[in-house]
């Protein structure tokens, strides 16, 4: 069968010759290593990027789940914060295999500005060397560790907002449901973007992009075999890792969820929304016409991504209760 793509967006499908070149090396145990070194190479440290921003940037090594290692996480907060302020703990992407904190860095940086939050920015174990469940129980520690210590960290444990694009949207999905079913943390939402969360590779969105746009349908297959090994598109898969797995929606954060109609993602993120509708729950869902994966991180000054960073600071602004 063949499975049309729906169109990118023509303002910025010459980006796409820029992210993904002709040349670009596909995913695979030999090519991981080198291209976390090209993506660790293309981002600086916290404090270099924040520059001369009013923000205190402040590196910490805290427990890591039991028995395993410990976490490095980035605080980033208003300068001369003496007051708690809501707090958002995000999870960076890189589809499981690849990424770090650091590239997430400049999008943090606005909220903390924006919204006068204060943003943790964790670091965790990646596959095919650290499989499910090391990501999802490393980002849930993360986050337990931030709102046991949120009065030392200046934040509000009560309006806590866990956050990520890609694969850090889809390991944010999973820690919102460990921590409903572990009685953990009650977060005030949860912020997915073009969120990481369907292992079966069976929609249509996701036959759609073979070999097409910022993250391919063979990108994903590999992301998620490395995370899931043989257990991918099984019954064996775990909903904390594969959060479409999960049987019981109800009782979640407000959830927003944020993707492009022309990427992959597409067709798991918006029945996510529904299924979640379903039950009675919140959530509020944006499909961007003509915007591949990642849009406004790769085409940062297209009107849709601007247009969408406003509604992304909309919703946090509500769930948070920051008024305008």
């Amino acid at each position: 069968m063949t499975h049309t793509p729906v169109p990118f967006d023509p303002e910025i499908e010459p980006v796409l010759a820029q992210v993904v070149p002709a040349d670009a090396p596909p995913f695979t145990p030999e090519t991981i290593p080198g291209m976390r070194q090209a993506m660790a190479a293309m981002f600086p440290p916290a404090a270099e990027a924040v520059g001369d921003a009013p923000v205190d940037v402040v590196e910490r090594i805290i427990p890591g789940p039991a028995g395993e290692p410990d976490l490095e996480i980035t605080v980033i907060s208003p300068r001369g914060l003496d007051r708690p302020v809501p707090g958002v703990y995000n999870i960076h992407g890189g589809g499981m295999m690849v990424g770090h904190r650091n590239m997430d860095v400049s999008r943090l940086l606005d909220l903390v500005l924006e919204l006068g939050v204060v943003a943790v920015n964790v670091e965790y174990r990646l596959a095919p060397e650290h499989p499910h469940p090391a990501p999802v129980e490393d980002c849930y520690a993360g986050l337990v560790w931030v709102v046991e210590h949120a009065a030392e960290l200046n934040i509000d444990p009560e309006r806590v907002v866990v956050m990520g694009g890609s694969a850090g949207g889809g390991l944010s999905a999973g820690v919102a449901l460990l921590a409903r079913d572990r009685g953990g943390p009650a977060l005030a939402g949860q912020l997915l973007l073009c969120p990481m969360i369907d292992d079966t590779n069976t929609t249509v969105a996701s036959h759609q992009y073979s070999g097409l746009g910022t993250w391919t349908r063979e990108s994903n297959i590999a992301g998620w075999r490395s995370l899931l090994g043989d257990a991918v598109g099984t019954d064996a898969v775990s909903p904390y890792a594969a959060p479409t797995r999960a049987t019981d929606l109800s009782g979640l954060p407000p959830a927003f969820i944020e993707v492009g109609s022309a990427e992959p993602f597409r067709d798991e993120d918006t029945q996510y929304a529904l299924r979640i509708w379903a039950t009675g729950g919140q959530a509020e869902l944006h499909v961007w016409s003509g915007a591949f994966h990642g849009f406004d991180m790769y085409a940062p000054e297209w009107h849709l991504s601007k247009t969408a960073i406003e509604v992304r600071n909309s919703w946090l602004r509500r769930v948070l209760g920051l008024g305008r």
